[in-house]
């Protein structure tokens, strides 16, 4: 099945999301959009499924003219969007989920949960999925949860699959099954839509490039011919760094020192065990290591998010290990978290709000009793510039910004005020090249004005160019350490390590 947009504009009010957009979408191809944070890509997309209707232009669907007037329209013509949250109930099973809203039924009209799991195990069988029909969704690792959104829209015969930041939460060898799985629908014969920002993804899996930028397409190209610095230059207008620029360390006093911790799953499994580290004012610290080996739960500590089981967490020489999570920010211990909307933001509340969401009793914003608003009014809008989060008032619910300006929004909180520990998990997850340049900058402006920096990704390559040190974490525990002083540290020995190959430090 092939689609075309012709002529697409989109408006919010004042705002221009898409402006007279023209793209293709062939059968048996992955097209890789591109654009920054607020680029229009998944407006456009919303537009394509039935979500949004637009203002201008049509859609065509092989050759033909349709009209969506809600998503049913959109799955009905067999386009599928697989959203970047994922919307999945956690404790129904694997089937249960495919078929909501369109479960089979047997006689006198009861659920057939035999033929749902029977038409599943097909689907996963023809594809190479191997999601298990049974298994509740609460007990599945976020790749194969990603697995399961991609059988609902098969289930619903999609042809047309709109991947919207796939990988964003997945781990580098989940990413590789992640491919394999797009080559063979590719090969089955459906258009793939891949929205991503990271651009080595797309010159790996797709057959063609579109790049967005305020709303129109700017670009478009052959994977094969294009490089990132190509890809980087469309999507912001101007050459990207894609090293970080920084020098040398010079630590200082101790920052965060964390003794013999020990923290629990709520299983009461060990996460974190018996784990030592320092990290000194005036350098960075990375944490490297698969997903799901203690990191989350490590931070979660440091933060005061989890109880620590046993063990000594001191910050700048007080012991905080009992401190609840308002006394550690009033110490000037920042927290960008992994999951923003977990930990990070309310979305129900503006932008504004959203800003000052740990500091609302605190001077300049506090008048004792009350808040003074147009001060947060005021500072919203200044963090908004200052780290370029897109929208056009900070009275709008946070929720209706996009991923990545939503993520820029939090970070622009917690890096603004002042601060002697910056903790940051995933930091640039979500984010344009343009804006990961930017927010790295930051990050190395708070170590070079004494901060402690302690950066915690599963991108290595973010790792490596941050990092003044690098701690290698497998199974809750510190395996090695490496010096990165120069960018020095091997990159194979830290990929043994986060394997577990290996334990001890390493130079």
């Amino acid at each position: 099945m092939d689609v075309e947009l012709r002529g697409i504009t989109k408006r919010f009010g004042s705002v221009v999301a898409n402006d007279g957009v023209n793209l293709t979408i062939r059968g048996g191809e992955v097209l890789g959009l591109l654009g920054e944070n607020g680029a229009g890509k998944s407006t456009m997309m919303n537009i394509l499924s039935g979500l949004y209707s637009p203002d201008e232009g049509e859609i065509l669907i092989d050759g033909k003219p349709v009209v969506f007037q809600g998503p049913g329209d959109g799955i009905e013509a067999g386009i599928g969007m697989v959203h970047q949250h994922f919307m999945l109930v956690p404790v129904f099973t694997v089937a249960e989920n495919v078929v909501l809203g369109v479960e089979p039924t047997g006689r006198l009209g009861y659920l057939d949960l035999k033929r749902a799991r029977a038409q599943v195990d097909e689907i996963n069988q023809l594809y190479g999925l191997h999601v298990p029909a049974d298994t509740l969704i609460e007990d599945l690792p976020v790749g194969i949860q990603q697995r399961v959104e991609i059988l609902k829209v098969l289930f619903r015969q999609a042809d047309v699959l709109i991947l919207d930041e796939p990988t964003a939460v997945l781990t580098p060898q989940e990413v590789e099954e992640f491919f394999g799985i797009v080559r063979s629908l590719k090969e089955a014969g459906k258009a793939i839509v891949f929205i991503t920002h990271k651009l080595h993804e797309i010159l790996e899996v797709s057959d063609r490039v579109s790049v967005m930028r305020q709303g129109r397409i700017v670009g478009e190209g052959d994977p094969k011919t294009l490089t990132e610095a190509d890809l980087a230059e469309m999507m912001v207008g101007r050459p990207v760094s894609f090293t970080v620029d920084k020098t040398v360390a010079e630590p200082g006093r101790p920052m965060l020192e964390v003794s013999d911790l020990v923290v629990l799953r709520d299983n009461d499994e060990i996460a974190v065990d018996h784990l030592n580290m320092v990290v000194k004012s005036g350098e960075v610290v990375g944490i490297a290591g698969v997903q799901g080996n203690g990191q989350s739960a490590l931070v979660e500590a440091i933060t005061g998010l989890a109880r620590a089981a046993s063990g000594k967490i001191v910050f700048d020489g007080k012991d905080i290990t009992h401190f609840s999570v308002r006394q550690r920010h009033s110490e000037g211990m920042a927290h960008i978290p992994e999951d923003r909307h977990k930990s990070g933001m309310v979305s129900s509340f503006t932008i504004a709000e959203n800003m000052v969401l740990n500091s609302y009793y605190e001077k300049p914003y506090s008048k004792g009793m009350a808040i003074d608003w147009p001060t947060v009014h005021k500072t919203a809008a200044k963090y908004c510039v200052d780290f370029d989060v897109r929208t056009p008032s900070v009275f709008l619910p946070a929720g209706n910004l996009s991923g990545g300006n939503q993520q820029k929004m939090v970070v622009a909180r917690e890096l603004e005020r002042q601060t002697k520990l910056v903790i940051a998990s995933q930091p640039t997850r979500g984010l344009d090249v343009g804006s990961i340049e930017y927010i790295h900058s930051r990050l190395i402006e708070a170590r070079d004005e004494g901060d402690g920096v302690l950066i915690v990704s599963s991108e290595l390559d973010e790792i490596m160019g941050l990092s003044d040190r690098i701690l290698v974490m497998f199974d809750g525990r510190i395996v090695a350490e490496f010096d990165n002083t120069g960018g020095k540290a091997d990159r194979n020995a830290i990929g043994l390590a986060m394997a577990g190959a290996t334990e001890g430090a390493a130079a």
